[in-house]
């Protein structure tokens, strides 16, 4: 009598065949996390790219527009600073940055910055 048990086997791959040994060909949980990440990381720093521009066209337009200022107060002998305008613009900018969940006092730094960049173009006007 023959034995069956042969015929039962269903055949499989094994390393010594031409198609190559057998493999798990799931995705790895850990590098589809990687590549999301990755993916995520390189979406957010592409905004924030586009956004750095968008600062510096803005201060950049800005700083036209102080400088014109700056020009027109030294024409008609108007001082470099208006501290009661730089007082409003704290306490809007403050606002402001409160309403756009940015923190206030770095907000309230900045535009001192800036205001002190302004004064010092306008005080080279003067000259």
């Amino acid at each position: 009598m023959v034995s069956t048990w042969k015929s039962r086997i269903t055949p499989t791959r094994s390393s010594n065949r031409k198609d190559g040994p057998l493999t798990d060909t799931s995705p790895d949980p850990q590098t589809d996390a990687v590549a999301k990440a990755a993916q995520i990381l390189a979406d957010h720093r592409s905004s924030i790219d586009r956004l750095d521009a968008i600062l510096v066209y803005t201060l950049g337009e800005r700083f036209k527009h102080t400088q014109a200022v700056g020009k027109l107060k030294a024409q008609h002998d108007l001082p470099p600073s208006d501290p009661d305008r730089e007082a409003a613009q704290i306490a809007r900018l403050e606002d402001l940055a409160k309403r756009a969940d940015l923190d206030p006092e770095f907000a309230k730094k900045f535009l001192n910055f800036i205001i002190a960049e302004v004064i010092q173009h306008h005080k080279s006007h003067q000259k």
